[in-house]
């Protein structure tokens, strides 16, 4: 289903053609989903959590400064997008009922956590934890409109990897050192 995603969008592929490619019915999907919006969910649920154990694990494998795991984490998220844009248009386009949906809700939550933790280790130990938040929300702000600047080519630029970790490690030195 990601790949169909992938290759046609959120609403350009079919159930249908999913089961055909998976080699089943095009019934079968409806045997374990109730409708196409149930398969639709699952697939950005699925995104959700390749990404936040992604993110873990690009903060956890950083090295450097104290702002290195806070940098890996900006790249991880834009890297992400660009991998799979469809999904990532998925995770962030589901409207009706997405801010009802405890589990989506939840997943996303545990991508900020991440972002959360590393923003406290790079604070000093008294930092109220209402500017921990404030300063990952912005860190998340930064990158999620760069990831969706990227992936809609909405700018000019044309990084190189090298310029991209540059930008992201001076908005976070920026951010968290303020």
């Amino acid at each position: 289903m990601r790949i169909l995603v992938e290759e046609k969008g959120a609403d350009g592929f079919s159930i249908s053609e999913a089961a055909r490619r998976a080699g089943v019915s095009s019934a079968a999907p409806y045997k374990h989903f109730n409708d196409r919006a149930e398969i639709v969910r699952e697939v950005a649920l699925a995104g959700i959590e390749r990404m936040r154990q992604q993110m873990d694990d690009a903060a956890k494998g950083a090295s450097g400064d104290a702002l290195a795991p806070i940098t890996a984490l900006g790249l991880c998220y834009a890297n992400f997008a660009r991998a799979e844009p469809g999904v990532f248009r998925l995770m962030f386009g589901l409207t009706k009922g997405h801010e009802r949906d405890s589990e989506m809700r939840e997943r996303g939550d545990g991508c900020l956590a991440i972002v959360k933790r590393e923003v406290r280790a790079a604070m000093p130990d008294d930092t109220p934890e209402s500017e921990i938040e404030r300063r990952s929300l912005m860190l998340h702000m930064f990158v999620h409109g760069h990831a969706f600047l990227e992936i809609d080519g909405k700018h000019e630029l044309d990084l190189t990897d090298e310029q991209e970790a540059m930008i992201v490690a001076d908005i976070s030195r920026r951010i968290i050192r303020d």
